[in-house]
């Protein structure tokens, strides 16, 4: 057969059947190592999953109804403004000013499809090709992926469990260039569960005014705080900051919606016009019935939110305590989120089951292969040498799961 041929007579050879933008990308791997334990369950294997970053609690009864209803509403089978349902951005508004005395208008929300979408749409509205984004690590798989879809470069600035896992001023100066265009915060943090105190968030603020920069700040955890942690909007900490910062947010983690895909950026209101321009080409409006159910769940009381911390809470301390008590392992206390991020440095060059301990890529499959644990490796969230293990399941599987990783792990040598 003679070589297919494109409509331009140029051999397709010559030409990749995938953009470099798009092979360029990662695939998520958090979601990949949550897919892989699934697909083991359903086959029968007793995988328990470490992986997923989202809440093991049905969504409320209330928004559920909610959007059973919005189901039965014409109003809710056509297409709605791109930017979001106009009574759910006022709502959003409002509920920014009672959970974190952050004032703005519905001019300053944009509805998306889950955080994600706020996420890519944030970067891709103020950075141009070439910008430089200070990315602190250990970040949230999406973040660098979505920097380089939007033509922008990701500057690693490290911290290590010396640190809490929390960047400091110094550093971002040391790693600010001409070309900085951006900080990334986020706190509570995915995959550490670090929160940054009121002070240091107030420094960086500070910082970043009187260098011009933009700061993008992913609150999603803010609800998730333990030990009298406080979650501390940017734009509250440092007024001034109010006109370059876009805060990202949604129901996913709050709410148990993960699945519902609603969430949100709140910025200057020329910054969320131009983003909303996009979201108009990209997606249109984000689906009805969710947005109905969002606007049940962010108009309501935190009564759900509020009984899942406790039961987190609970889990915290008991994965900590348990990973605490293997050998050559290190896990720091989260103060929020529903993550835990142990170094495991010391196992590396040892030996398991007759294996070298490479990297903790190799160590996530060995867990996974002996002991049938689904962990994600550190490597995903740029620091190889730490795991990160998602407490939001049932006690039972926590301990169960922790135990079989336990026995395993007292076999390295």
């Amino acid at each position: 057969m003679g070589t297919p041929e494109t409509t331009t007579g140029t051999s397709t050879s010559e030409h990749p059947r995938v953009s470099q933008r798009i092979a360029g990308i990662a695939e998520s791997a958090t979601l990949a190592v949550d897919a892989k334990a699934k697909a083991l369950k359903a086959a029968g294997r007793p995988v328990i999953g470490f992986g997923a970053g989202e809440p093991d609690f049905p969504t409320p009864d209330t928004i559920v109804a909610a959007a059973q209803a919005a189901c039965a509403d014409p109003r809710n089978h056509r297409y709605t403004p791109a930017g979001g349902l106009p009574e759910l951005r006022e709502a959003v508004a409002a509920k920014t000013k009672r959970d974190s005395g952050y004032d703005v208008t519905a001019a300053q929300v944009l509805i998306t499809n889950g955080g994600k979408q706020a996420v890519y749409q944030a970067f891709a509205t103020i950075v141009d090709p070439g910008d430089e984004i200070l990315l602190p690590a250990p970040y949230w798989t999406t973040y660098p992926e979505a920097i380089t879809l939007a033509g922008g470069v990701p500057v690693q600035v490290t911290a290590d469990e010396s640190t809490d896992y929390l960047v400091t001023v110094e550093q971002l100066e040391a790693a600010r260039t001409p070309k900085t265009k951006v900080l990334l915060l986020c706190s509570p943090s995915n995959p550490t569960g670090s929160v940054y105190p009121r002070e240091q968030i107030t420094a960086i603020g500070e910082w970043a005014l009187e260098h011009g920069l933009w700061v993008i700040t992913d609150e999603i955890y803010e609800h998730l705080v333990y030990d009298g942690a406080e979650s501390v909007s940017l734009p509250v900490a440092v007024p001034a900051m109010a006109d370059r910062t876009i805060v990202l947010n949604g129901v996913a983690k709050t709410y148990a919606m993960t699945g519902w895909r609603v969430g949100w950026m709140i910025g200057p209101a020329d910054v969320v016009k131009a983003a909303a321009n996009l979201q108009s080409h990209l997606t249109s409006n984000v689906a009805n019935v969710s947005q109905r159910a969002a606007l049940e769940a962010v108009s309501g009381p935190l009564d759900a939110a509020h009984e899942m911390r406790v039961a987190f809470d609970r889990r915290r301390r008991t994965i900590v305590d348990m990973l605490s008590a293997i050998p050559g392992v290190e896990c720091p206390t989260p103060k929020g989120a529903f993550y835990v991020y142990p170094s495991v440095k010391a196992l590396i060059g040892k030996k398991l089951r007759g294996v070298e301990i490479t990297d903790t890529v190799q160590l996530a499959a060995l867990i996974l292969e002996h002991v049938e644990v689904a962990v994600v490796p550190g490597e995903a969230f740029g620091t190889p040498g730490y795991l990160r293990l998602s407490y939001a399941l049932g006690d039972d599987d926590l301990k169960t799961g922790v135990t079989r990783m336990a026995e395993l792990l007292a076999e390295v040598e």
